[in-house]
């Protein structure tokens, strides 16, 4: 097989993003910048071009305003967690302050960009954030799964679902999904927070802020019975987190 013929038969399907930004200046280039880049990318001008364009074709990622007229982004990022088949969500924003960042993390974004940024750190970021929705599908043959108990809900970590007893899928974004992924892999191992940027593939992020604690707070909330007073994923004071599979009621 010729070199060109073996990477035609190797060559990746590229990620499709989806720009919702206001500003058409801002939207064109980056729209732009992305498509040059080897990404498929469609823009909308507001909540309502982004919902039809995601009726049409879904996306990998959504780079969203956060402020825009009318229906803001938080609405929208709460209605994208709502579908069954979530996409990444990239918040973008010209606050600044930690305050909106974990409003934006509360609803689920995966990543958080403060306006002004640079088109090759948004390339950057979109590109970790594809690569990992890509690599969540499930492959063309299922390896047999594993498939690990979070107290009355089921992980499986072949197919990166969360799942009810009854078959129910829970919404989980990218971030979760590894974050739950390396508890389950870990049983009884306490992992620091440093460790669990690491591992869910979040490098770039502080280890002393809240990015891992609001996570852990939105996992509780789907899997604890009482997400209050956690049984399932423990607070290690001074430490990080466990998993106790063996505690849930």
């Amino acid at each position: 097989m010729s070199e060109r013929a073996n990477t035609a038969a190797t060559a990746v399907i590229p990620a499709r993003i989806l720009v919702v930004e206001d500003e058409a200046d801002l939207r064109e280039a980056i729209a732009e910048y992305l498509s040059r880049n080897g990404f498929l990318v469609r823009a909308a001008a507001d909540a309502a071009q982004a919902r039809t364009a995601l009726g049409d074709q879904p996306a990998d990622v959504v780079l969203l305003d956060l402020n825009m007229p009318g229906e803001d982004g938080l609405s929208l990022a709460r209605w994208l967690r709502a579908q069954p088949a979530c996409p990444g969500i990239i918040m973008v924003t010209a606050a600044s302050d930690l305050a909106d960042r974990v409003v934006g993390l509360e609803i689920g974004a995966d990543d958080y960009l403060g306006k002004p940024f640079a088109l090759r750190e948004l390339l950057a970021r979109v590109r970790a954030l594809s690569r990992r929705i890509l690599d969540a599908r499930p492959p063309a043959r299922d390896a047999g799964g594993r498939r690990v108990a979070m107290g009355s809900n089921i992980l499986d970590l072949s197919t990166r679902r969360l799942t009810t007893q009854e078959g129910k899928e829970i919404p989980l974004t990218a971030m979760e999904f590894d974050l739950l992924a390396a508890f389950a892999e870990r049983p009884g191992r306490v992992l620091s927070r440093e460790q669990l940027l690491d591992l869910a593939h979040d490098k770039d992020s502080d280890p002393f802020d809240r990015s891992i604690d609001v996570r852990i707070t939105r996992i509780r909330r789907k899997i604890e019975i009482d997400a209050a007073h956690p049984r399932i994923i423990r607070t290690v004071r001074g430490t990080g987190y466990v998993f106790r599979p063996g505690d849930e009621e």
